[in-house]
């Protein structure tokens, strides 16, 4: 970014006070805005349309997951993804050093949607899928009636961040009726209150509706939406995903919610309740409906205040529930080690429970070591697992590590903003060169690393052929260690796809190193060297490795990394020179 660029970004956000005053982690939130280019951001609740999922972002998904939801994402948060502490959705920084930038349900999915900047409008019709997918574009009278005529004949319709309200739900309500071919509405972000609800509802109970999933999240919906949801999951056998989180349903709502799960009718798969202001007293009816309801695959309870007390009730329900539960969210519940022998109950009981993200509960080692006597039953089939700023120390690391090296399910973890440090690093490298161990993504950002470890980095991806996700930014890791590291990248062995070191202490002088790996290892497709002092020089060999036709690099994330007009003219012109490279700066 050139220099003469940073005063004018800097006006695009309100007073840091402003913010401070009403969220002491919106000032961070909002910063991440407008260096990621989503443009002016003026009050909190433009700040909270824009934050991402933990899951996609924060604790951490690839910067592809810009392109999600709402921004997307963790969540994250969402930012999964979209991140809460991430985001909408807990997390630990979308743009890597942003930790209230996160997670959600944006969704995993959708985490390598593209490199479009937070908050950059965008717009697709596809006429072979009959796809409408528009997002974070102002509606003009004029621009609506041209849509509408599309919606007609669409499949998806995505109009997340639009700025509807409940004057469009009504238009909408004509299309889901006339349009039974509609079987995705995705509305996030967008203000339609309980007015709108009402008028989506009657289209959603027409004999002629099919719709399969409905998104609906933080779209300022309260309890009294959830009678007419009820009657839709009571009359709408089609409906099997229903996202409706970030909206103050609280907990008298979603047990109206779960009345309708319980009708025979209700066909249930995916259920997303995070950021509803449920308390404890949720869970007796949640069991109940869990009990009646073998079709749902998907729970989503994160950033909700259960407590232990609910979490061991709903995972005792779990356990006796006949649902062949797949995936379930419990970030920032209020977990300790108390509730971590029920969950463990439930992993070794859940053959079909491949998904479990439990991250920003303070569930401490001795917690981990609970969680990890269910994660090493044979039942468990355990495939992606989240334990972000769980108060985790190197003393969790031999379990992690028999983990890793035994659990050949194992395919995806997080430990970011544990305090792991080198000894716990290394340890996980052992893991990692067990010809058991399946790992494909890793993310440790932010656990205390240094230079000290990266030469068990190194060694480890030198043997290890499945890890394609490495994640490492916020560790002091210098330009030796990723010197140290990049012998264990160019080794034949290593499969890269995505290496991020954002915030590592980098210089121009491991930049030409870098290069090398990028010119060489055409399985590297996506870089992030986000928040290192790079400067010219640094950008400059990281341009020339680009332009050889042997990089495969397709997306280089480079924020908040200065340099002059002439190097931002270079980085202009390679990217016009190679239209398949995205630059996010």
């Amino acid at each position: 970014m050139p220099k003469e660029q940073i005063c004018m970004l800097q006006l695009l956000v309100c007073t840091k006070q402003d913010f401070e005053n009403s969220d002491p982690n919106l000032a961070k939130v909002s910063a991440a805005l407008h260096c990621s280019g989503s443009g002016t951001v003026t009050n909190k609740n433009n700040i909270l349309k824009h934050i991402v999922t933990e899951r996609e972002f924060g604790n951490g998904r690839s910067a592809s997951a810009l392109g999600g939801d709402g921004v997307d994402g963790k969540k994250g948060q969402q930012g999964r993804e979209e991140k809460g502490k991430g985001g909408k959705r807990g997390g630990k920084g979308g743009v890597e050093d942003e930790k209230e930038m996160g997670k959600e349900e944006g969704e995993r999915n959708e985490k390598r949607e593209g490199g479009k900047k937070r908050g950059e409008k965008t717009g697709l019709i596809s006429t072979l899928k009959m796809e409408l997918d528009i997002q974070c574009e102002e509606m003009n009278p004029s621009r609506w009636a041209e849509l509408l005529s599309t919606m007609k004949s669409c499949k998806t319709i995505r109009l997340d961040d639009c700025n509807l309200s409940s004057s469009n739900c009504e238009d909408l309500c004509s299309i889901i009726n006339m349009n039974p071919s509609l079987t995705e509405l995705k509305l996030n972000n967008n203000e339609l209150g309980d007015a709108g609800m009402e008028y989506l509802c009657k289209g959603l109970l027409m004999p002629s509706c099919s719709l399969q999933k409905l998104w609906l999240q933080n779209c300022n919906l309260t309890s009294a939406s959830c009678e007419t949801l009820c009657s839709v999951l009571s009359a709408q056998p089609s409906l099997t995903e229903l996202h409706v989180g970030d909206n103050k349903l609280g907990t008298g709502g979603v047990k109206v919610l779960c009345q309708g799960m319980m009708n025979p009718n209700c066909k249930l798969q995916k259920l997303q309740l995070e950021y509803c202001e449920l308390t404890g007293d949720i869970v007796e009816a949640l069991n109940v409906a869990l009990q009646s309801k073998p079709t749902l695959k998907e729970l989503s309870l994160s950033n909700n205040t259960l407590g232990d007390i609910a979490v061991k009730q709903l995972c005792r329900g779990l356990v006796e529930a006949s649902c062949n539960l797949e995936l379930l969210h419990l970030e920032n519940c209020g977990i300790t080690s108390d509730s971590c022998r029920e969950i463990s109950a439930v992993l070794s009981n859940k053959s079909s429970l491949i998904d479990l993200s439990v991250g920003d509960n303070k569930i401490g080692d001795s917690g981990l070591a609970l969680l990890c006597q269910g994660l090493m039953h044979p039942n468990c089939k355990i495939q992606k697992l989240w334990l972000w700023d769980c108060d985790l120390t190197s003393a969790s690391c031999k379990d992690l590590s028999r983990l890793i090296s035994t659990k050949e399910t194992l395919t995806e973890i997080s430990l970011i903003d544990n305090n792991l440090r080198d000894s716990g690093m290394e340890m996980l490298c052992q893991a990692l060169k067990d010809p058991k161990s399946k790992l494909q993504e890793l993310w440790i950002r932010e656990c205390g690393l240094t230079t000290a470890c990266c030469k068990a980095i190194s060694s480890a991806l030198s043997v290890n052929k499945h890890l394609k996700v490495l994640h490492m930014g916020e560790n002091k890791l210098g330009d030796a260690g990723v010197e140290l590291m990049c012998e264990g990248l160019l080794h034949p062995s290593c499969n890269i796809q995505s290496l991020w070191l954002g915030n590592c202490d980098l210089t121009a002088a491991c930049c030409a190193t870098l290069g090398t790996v990028m010119a060489t290892k055409q399985c590297l497709t996506e870089l992030d060297l986000s928040y290192n002092s790079l400067e010219d020089e640094g950008v400059r060999k990281i341009c020339e490795a680009l332009r050889n036709p042997s990089c495969n690099v397709q997306q280089l994330i480079l924020y908040d990394i200065f340099w002059s007009s002439e190097v931002d003219d270079e980085l202009r012109a390679l990217e016009e020179s190679k239209p398949e490279v995205k630059i996010i700066s």
